[in-house]
């Protein structure tokens, strides 16, 4: 067996909810991430003023756009894992390592949803606002458990995909 050769493109499957959604939020985000940034230089270049309190933005923008990015990669195949010893295993073997890999990536962040809504209802519970703008604090952690969920569920999917062969592992013909 050849060893893993990351310059091959292989294929992206194709679930049930296009991918295109979270591709096209983290493009947006992004953007927006960019926007802040740029006017904050812009301004404290000219200026004197600065948009400190743009962070609060930039970093729940980022946090969305790291979720959203797990998602993908969920659904490309492209999560992070150490080959060594599952690239020496059988074709079956590398395909129940793999959906054990997604059982445990999805029970992960299903604790997250779990969690995340706790926090999230003590946020709103205890009406608890942002440091910097003084907003609640709600609006920036209920993305915990929502975009949590956005990634278990894209991981049960891609482990039913793979479980009815309807998704090849790399190697497979």
């Amino acid at each position: 067996m050849s060893e893993h050769d990351p310059t091959v493109v292989r294929p992206v499957p194709k679930p049930r909810v296009p991918l295109g959604i979270e591709e096209v939020l983290v493009a947006i985000t992004m953007a927006v991430v960019a926007l802040i940034t740029f006017a904050n230089v812009v301004v404290r270049y000219l200026t004197d003023v600065s948009f400190a309190f743009t962070e609060e933005y930039s970093i729940a923008l980022m946090v969305i756009m790291t979720f959203l990015g797990a998602s993908a990669a969920v659904v490309k195949d492209r999560h992070m894992r150490i080959t060594f010893l599952t690239s020496k295993l059988s074709l079956a073997n590398r395909r129940r390592a793999e959906i054990f890999a997604m059982a445990c990536t999805a029970a992960m962040f299903a604790l997250l949803v779990v969690y995340g809504a706790w926090a999230t209802w003590d946020d709103y519970r205890f009406e608890v606002t942002s440091p910097a703008l003084g907003l609640p604090q709600w609006i920036y952690t209920v993305w915990l458990p929502l975009l949590s969920a956005v990634v278990t569920l894209r991981a049960l999917g891609r482990m039913v995909r793979i479980a009815r062969r309807t998704e090849k592992l790399e190697g497979e013909a």
